[in-house]
């Protein structure tokens, strides 16, 4: 099996494990995590003489419903990026264009995982809810680092395959 191949395998499955973790971590330390979607929801930290504070949700009932849809959304893009990851390994040996297509769901999750941390970190709590003016609840040097090492992986995966070498 040549290299690359595996290398586009093992990358889809270390997103996978990723996003496995931060779901995890999320389902196991919600109160923590909970604190910091609330935060980030109800603007608190924003600058005093914002004019956009008219944005914050704090019913907490919407902040779990939140919270909620950001772990079920993680939750999702580890799924897709795990049966991805298995299902280009079963066709590792298969020629370019079965490769190529199997890589559908690996594609669809790590999609899934650039748009979780780019849309929904990076321009709904970075942008809509004035997260960057948070000194203590900001999470955006993370989110970001999350959607470019997804963005990467997604651009990486999907270039298009060689055939394989006949076998000796």
């Amino acid at each position: 099996m040549p290299l690359l191949r595996l290398s586009k395998i093992l990358t889809v499955a270390a997103v996978a494990l990723y996003a496995s973790l931060v779901a995890f971590g999320n389902l196991t330390d919600y109160g923590s995590n909970l604190a910091f979607v609330q935060h980030v929801l109800a603007m608190d930290s924003v600058f005093p003489d914002s004019t956009t504070r008219w944005r914050a949700i704090t019913d907490p009932a919407v902040q779990h419903l939140a919270y909620a849809l950001i772990i079920a959304s993680e939750t999702a893009t580890a799924l897709l990026c795990w049966f991805g990851a298995a299902r280009l390994w079963r066709r590792r040996h298969a020629p370019a264009n079965e490769f190529q297509r199997a890589k559908s769901v690996a594609i669809g999750g790590l999609t899934l995982g650039f748009l979780v941390w780019q849309v929904g970190f990076m321009t709904i709590g970075g942008e809509w809810f004035g997260m960057w003016m948070s000194t203590q609840w900001n999470g955006l040097e993370t989110a970001f680092r999350c959607f470019m090492l997804i963005l990467v992986t997604l651009v990486f995966v999907a270039a298009r395959d060689e055939e394989l070498p006949p076998r000796a």
